[in-house]
């Protein structure tokens, strides 16, 4: 898996610029790699993650 696909798909995804937690969770099980990953990719290109089930954003 090509970070540039994970980047489009999360592109695909954001609602007001933001990409919600759940949303989050759903890319990294469809494309079968760590939530760490898609965090790691987020914070790599400043998008904010909302609505985060754990309080932590």
């Amino acid at each position: 898996m090509e970070n540039k696909e994970l980047l489009q798909t999360i592109r695909e995804s954001l609602v007001d610029g933001k990409l919600s937690c759940a949303r989050a969770y759903q890319i990294a099980a469809v494309y079968d790699v760590e939530l760490q990953e898609i965090g790691k990719i987020c914070d790599e290109e400043k998008i904010k993650i909302a609505g985060c089930q754990l309080g932590c954003f």
